[in-house]
């Protein structure tokens, strides 16, 4: 059974036709340790979407096979989605937990972003980010029934795109409820940059960018 309805791959298939340019992979990292509950289903969102257009290109590595590329990628845990570049290694647009919910929809709008290798941002946002020249490390934890966490995410993630020192990452808080849980997740989306600044909210990309610098002057 299809976990992407009939009429959302039509539309998709539209979107997609008008927005990617250039070739996108989804590179997916699952495991089959019983404690993987969702890593067949992030297999199959990705898989689907591949078969949707000719421009997204879809790998799946195994964790436990393939630790060296997962370490390549920077990712520790599982599931993971990436969003990258078609040829690169690159993991700084990733997803942990299973990308559904209102949350289908930031990946849908990552693979348009990769794909035009652009993203809408405020002039001072672009500002501050263009001057990041060190790691910074963006966590946005989410439910998928959060209709702000989007937000978060997709801004979180255009700044990842945009500066090659920026990580975005979504961690789903319900599948990494520990880690939720030791970072006082309480409420949705609940942001933590370089495991030092936080706030909660889908802030405007303006604010969130200003968190960013503030966690930039910390280090």
């Amino acid at each position: 059974m299809s976990l992407i309805r009939d009429e959302d791959k039509k539309f998709l298939a539209e979107e997609f036709q008008k927005n990617l340019k250039n070739d996108v992979e989804l590179v997916i990292f699952i495991s089959s340790n019983e404690d993987c509950k969702y890593c067949k289903e992030t297999k199959e969102i990705a898989e689907e979407l591949g078969q949707i257009n000719e421009h997204i290109k879809v790998k799946v590595y195994d964790m436990d096979n393939d630790k060296e590329v997962a370490k390549n990628y920077g990712i520790d845990k599982y599931p993971a989605t990436v969003v990258s570049k078609a040829g690169k290694v690159d993991g700084r647009i990733r997803y942990y937990g299973i990308p559904s919910g209102y949350e289908f929809g930031s990946l849908i709008e990552d693979i348009k972003n990769v794909s035009k290798d652009e993203a809408d941002l405020s002039a001072k946002a672009m500002e501050i980010v263009s001057k990041i020249d060190k790691p910074i490390k963006i966590q946005v934890y989410v439910t998928p029934t959060c209709p702000y966490c989007p937000k978060a995410v997709g801004t979180a993630h255009k700044f990842a795109l945009l500066n090659s020192n920026i990580t975005g990452e979504m961690i789903e808080a319900s599948e990494f409820y520990k880690e939720a849980e030791e970072a006082g997740v309480s409420a949705v989306p609940h942001i933590v940059i370089n495991g030092d600044v936080q706030f909660v909210g889908a802030q405007p990309d303006d604010a969130f960018a200003e968190y960013i610098l503030e966690a930039y002057n910390h280090n």
